[in-house]
């Protein structure tokens, strides 16, 4: 990388601490870090959820699997998260508002002790709490692997330069901050993303590349199903984004807390599906294209690096990695967020009797503490990657497997269809999974391996969730529950009465 390069790279991280100090202006309470005071715009919030949706990961990990395996990556990714929210927009999203203007919570976790009780909440904080650490450790190590093929800076600065860029405008402006940083960073990678897109065409010879390419791809990589991304693992995945994309991914269901209404919410939702729908499109074509112009590539996952140091010019390689940052920054600040007001609302305040009704500026202190400790634990995770299977092991396998046992209790107690669902059905169905994962995973792995190697991936990733959702849906039916409190609250977040009146206020963390 050049000097100019580096220059565009470093005006992008000031801009980012600048946004963070400007929004600390809007922040006076809880509320407002974890929630923005539930003032945010549909288009913002919108943006905001794509944006946090993915990360640099992309460019790494789903660029190997785009440069092997082709289409299929639109398709099982980008199609099923349009789906999933298009569903979510009607089902789940408009009730994720309803719950802060009822309950006041600001954290997605804080109604599961009125709809459940309080272990439940607590067994499903705690894990998921654990789990998102390793996550976005796996987001930090791949935007390192980029920084590393761009410009040889070691793995560890790498994640120390992204992560202590992100670690401070999020511990100072909270999730406006998150939000703002997301709509700056969109319009920086989309200006990246069709910079690359034109010089990807231009190499291959124009316009009609766009269709004419796919004959001189390698075999299968035109095919919409391909190796082990099976139509079976594309319905697996389907399920897991329809759960982790309405909520089940913790800092998505903040930008819908964050929103005024259910129906401010519905709107984000449904652009969010839209720019899903279209941008990937637009962002894959250089990694599908990259087995023609960069043939027998060792590494795949640096492809699409490797694709910019050649095909772009001095100063837009610096723009494309800015791009490539935004990504990661974007989707682990709002995951620092998010996970920060689970610890202060929800796990905090069942373990240390002090910070129970605390001050409004104790517990903005409490957040933000919660947030630094968060991304400082997640850099730590980065730097030893390799030991949970790499970035793709991390995020595919692990996160992928495990996010769905966490968020079928907090996604299906929201509908008045599962109402008889209680306690014993969210925790021993957050168990069922997880143990499904440890059998898949380890014990019965060599086997799957032998006797259908297409369909290990589909068994390791959609196994738990499958398991989680007929346990927790055949222990309702078994072993129905009823509660008057619980029951009340999912009848009342199944209205839009709180969209035309006064929103009935009341503390989520009591009774």
């Amino acid at each position: 990388m050049s000097a100019l390069d580096w220059t565009v790279v470093g005006g992008y991280f000031v801009v980012m601490v600048a946004i963070g100090m400007w929004a600390k202006a809007r922040i006076h309470n809880a509320a407002d870090f974890f929630a923005a005071g539930g003032r945010m715009p549909w288009w913002l919030s919108g943006i905001s959820h794509h944006m946090s949706g993915y990360s640099a990961a992309v460019f790494v990990g789903y660029a190997a699997i785009a440069y092997t395996e082709g289409f299929v990556l639109y398709i099982w990714w980008a199609l099923g998260i349009t789906f999933a929210m298009l569903v979510g927009a009607f089902v789940f999203v408009p009730r994720w508002p309803r719950l802060r203007m009822r309950l006041g919570v600001i954290s997605p976790l804080e109604y599961l002790k009125i709809r459940y009780n309080l272990p439940t909440q607590q067994v499903l904080a705690w894990s998921g709490t654990a789990l998102k650490v390793f996550d976005v450790g796996a987001k930090w190590t791949a935007t390192a692997l980029l920084l590393n093929v761009f410009a040889g800076v070691p793995l560890a600065w790498g994640v120390l330069l992204t992560g202590g860029v992100t670690l401070i405008y999020s511990t100072i402006g909270g999730l406006w901050a998150d939000a703002l940083t997301d709509l700056g960073q969109f319009l920086i990678q989309l200006l990246a993303g069709v910079v690359m897109f034109v010089a990807v065409l231009a190499h291959l010879g124009g316009v009609s590349s766009i269709w004419t390419m796919w004959g001189d791809l390698p075999e299968g990589n035109a095919e919409p199903f391909s190796g082990q991304y099976t139509p079976l693992f594309v319905l697996v995945y389907l399920l897991i984004n329809t759960l982790s994309y309405n909520g089940g991914t913790w800092n998505l269901a903040q930008r819908f807390i964050a929103s005024p209404r259910g129906s401010t919410a519905r709107r984000a939702a449904l652009l969010s599906a839209g720019l899903y729908l279209g941008w990937p499109l637009v962002m894959f074509f250089p990694m599908w294209a990259a087995p023609l112009l960069l043939p027998d590539l060792a590494n795949p996952e640096q492809s699409y690096a490797l694709l910019t140091q050649e095909l772009l010019p001095v100063g837009l390689v610096g723009l494309v990695l800015a791009g490539l940052f935004s990504h990661t920054m974007a989707m682990t600040g709002s995951d620092a967020n998010a996970i920060s007001a689970v610890v202060t609302r929800d796990i905090l305040p069942a373990v240390w009797r002090g910070i129970r009704g605390a001050a409004a500026r104790t517990e903005l202190v409490v957040g933000r503490v919660s947030v630094f400790t968060f991304i400082a634990l997640s850099m730590v995770i980065a730097l030893t990657a390799d030991s949970f299977g790499g970035v793709l092991g991390l995020i595919i396998l692990w996160f992928g497997a495990l996010v769905g046992p966490i968020a079928i209790p907090m996604l299906f107690g929201l509908l008045p269809a599962f109402r008889r669902c209680g306690p014993a059905a969210a925790i021993l169905s957050w168990a069922a999974g997880l143990v499904t994962f440890v059998v898949t995973r380890y014990v019965i792995d060599a086997w799957v391996v032998s006797l259908a190697p297409d369909l290990v991936t589909a068994v390791q990733v959609g196994g738990p969730v499958v398991v989680a959702l007929l346990a927790y849906i055949l222990i309702g039916l078994v072993r129905p529950w009823h509660d008057v409190r619980s029951a009340e609250l999912v009848d009342a977040l199944s209205t839009d009465a709180d969209d035309a009146g006064t929103p009935e206020r009341a503390d989520a963390r009591a009774g």
